[in-house]
């Protein structure tokens, strides 16, 4: 089936509702676009009949056969460099990297290759590949499963760079990754893949303000990339976060009885700058939030965007919390991540200013 044969439908036809966590949302993202589109193919490290080491692809080996879910060797560069080809013959590959930690051996495929394809070859190829990765701690895998390298992805031109927070958005923002012409990093958050938390309680969080984050409709729908969603809104302050650390601002805001607008960024590559821009002219104040090293950290970009275009809007100096310059520890993982006291003491600071 060609690109031009996909079975089209409105961005939103979904009418029913169900209660899924973000695996079960990204089970079903795969199985809707697999079902829309014969060129969607999985593949990776036991997605097949194991269903892949969290359960993202449980199933689909069954339902759509071996051809179109199957199982890889343990080599990352060459899952990637196999769905950069595939994906310039015409069918849109979605290779799983078991962790994020794995995938630096695949960075010159993707680098090299994927992000620039469209540009070497005048649009005459793409590659509308979407690699989907777990990221981040939660799982107390330190330096080998727990890393957050979402910014070395932001840095390189051609790829977009996707990062859910809620199983709503994950269903969405992969089946938009997935439809998207050019290939894109769509980093999972482990930590919450089973449902939403407070960010260092292990409670689950109280349901957002406009919606259960946990409540995702049935069938088709896409969340555009590019749009950062508001999560509560607020006079006093930005935040802004992403993945994990959206539940961790927002229960250390409520606790702290801080009125912040937090934004979920979603997709840092697309960066919604225009909504970032909006809220930190009407606070005056930003805070930066991010599980990932602080040096060279994406926050450093935020930081530099809000400066430059937000300055005579400020009333205090941007702030981050992030976590350290040291490789992620096991037993300390939360001291690692960003969490209430760290949060708490950057809030107090920026609005004693």
């Amino acid at each position: 089936m060609s690109q031009a044969d996909t079975k089209e439908a409105p961005v939103a036809e979904a009418n029913t509702e169900r209660r899924l966590n973000m695996i079960e949302a990204i089970n079903d993202a795969l199985d809707i676009s697999m079902s829309r589109n014969d060129n969607v193919v999985v593949m990776g490290e036991d997605v097949g009949y194991f269903g892949g080491v969290f359960r993202c692809t449980a199933g689909l080996q069954d339902k759509y056969g071996k051809t179109r879910v199957f199982d890889t060797p343990i080599n990352e560069c060459g899952i990637i460099a196999v769905a950069v080809g595939m994906g310039a013959y015409g069918l849109r590959p979605v290779p799983e990297i078991q962790f994020a930690d794995y995938i630096y051996p695949g960075l010159d495929q993707l680098i090299s290759e994927a992000a620039r394809l469209r540009y070497r070859s005048a649009a005459e190829y793409t590659a509308p590949i979407t690699v989907r990765s777990p990221f981040g701690g939660g799982i107390f895998g330190g330096q080998t499963h727990s890393q957050s390298p979402e910014a070395i992805f932001a840095h390189v031109s051609g790829l977009k760079t996707v990062i859910p927070a809620t199983p709503y958005d994950a269903k969405g923002l992969l089946i938009s990754a997935i439809e998207d012409n050019d290939p894109v990093i769509f980093f999972e958050p482990k930590r919450i893949y089973n449902g939403p938390f407070s960010g260092y309680y292990d409670k689950p969080v109280e349901p957002w303000k406009k919606h259960d984050a946990s409540v995702v409709p049935e069938g088709y729908y896409k969340v555009p990339l590019g749009e950062a969603r508001l999560v509560s809104e607020g006079e006093q302050v930005t935040v802004l976060a992403y993945g994990t650390m959206v539940y961790v601002a927002e229960a250390v805001c409520r606790e702290k009885g801080v009125e912040a607008d937090i934004l979920d960024l979603r997709t840092i590559v697309p960066l919604d700058i225009e909504a970032i821009e909006k809220s930190v002219k009407k606070t005056g104040r930003c805070l930066i939030v991010h599980e990932a090293t602080r040096t060279a950290g994406f926050g450093a970009e935020l930081s530099a965007l809000v400066t430059e275009r937000c300055f005579y809007h400020l009333e205090a100096p941007v702030e981050r919390v992030t976590g350290f310059d040291t490789p992620y520890p096991h037993s300390l993982e939360w001291a690692y991540f960003p969490g209430p006291i760290r949060i708490g003491e950057a809030l107090d600071k920026i609005l004693s200013e």
